[in-house]
């Protein structure tokens, strides 16, 4: 192997140590599902808004739909992710009492695993026996190789919810804040419609671009996937809009 290829100690470190090779590296989801969805939501209300001609209420109505919008997906995350959580340790619990009331049940379902992964029986019956020398060990390897649970896997209900709350609330500022500064000059809100759907443009690309960073995605294509169902959202807001409008 060309030395090039080879990473020391410290850059292994410093690898594993990285915000994205942790549990906590998954907050990113919570992070892009709550901003482009706050983004998304407030370009399509706007738009909608405008085609409908009902730009008196735009400020109002998005800073209600801001809200509204905020808790509903705080709450959607630490709901779902609660009861996730509650799935897995129930599944656990349920493997705790299958190793105290039908351990050579258990024990077969372990060499089965280790069959399946190509060890000989010598070695099967050798890592087999060290499992179960412990209940501890050997409720996290069936935790692990049974359930195919992770540690990382119980996520922290209030700590998603939070974060997609406060992501929404983030992702629906970019484009409110043209209408809030006309508002404030007094200034027609027609006004604001080009730039918000500008900074809107430019909040979505950057989301994606930041997204496939940290995945580690090319960053133009992330950007334009993010940015193209942004674009999407808006304009069937802005058309359903307009056809309220002609209908009503």
């Amino acid at each position: 192997m060309k030395k090039k290829d080879h990473l020391s100690i410290s850059q292994l470190r410093n690898y594993h140590d990285e915000l994205w090779h942790t549990p906590q590296g998954k907050a990113i989801r919570e992070v892009v599902f709550g901003t482009n969805d706050g983004l998304i939501s407030m370009i399509g209300f706007i738009a909608g808004l405008i085609g409908a001609n009902a730009s008196r209420i735009i400020l109002v109505g998005s800073f209600t739909e801001m809200i509204a919008g905020a808790i509903s997906m705080a709450l959607g995350a630490y709901l779902s992710t609660k009861s996730q959580v509650d799935f897995f340790s129930h599944e656990i619990e349920r493997e705790k009492r299958e190793i105290k009331m039908v351990p050579e049940r258990e024990r077969e379902e372990l060499i089965e695993i280790y069959r399946d992964y190509g060890f000989t029986e010598e070695e099967v019956q050798m890592i087999v026996n060290r499992i179960t020398s412990s209940e501890e060990m050997w409720l996290k390897f069936m935790i692990k190789e049974e359930l195919g649970l992770i540690e990382e896997s119980f996520d922290n209900p209030v700590k998603n919810g939070l974060i997609t709350g406060i992501a929404f609330v983030i992702g629906s500022i970019p484009p409110l804040l043209p209408f809030l500064i006309t508002h404030l000059l007094d200034a027609s809100p027609e006004k604001a419609f080009i730039p918000a759907i500008g900074l809107s443009i430019l909040s979505l690309f950057l989301l994606g671009v930041g997204k496939a960073r940290v995945v580690g995605q090319k960053v133009i294509k992330g950007g334009l996937e993010v940015l193209g169902l942004g674009l999407i959202a808006s304009t069937l807001g802005f058309v359903i809009g307009r056809l309220l409008s002609l209908l009503l």
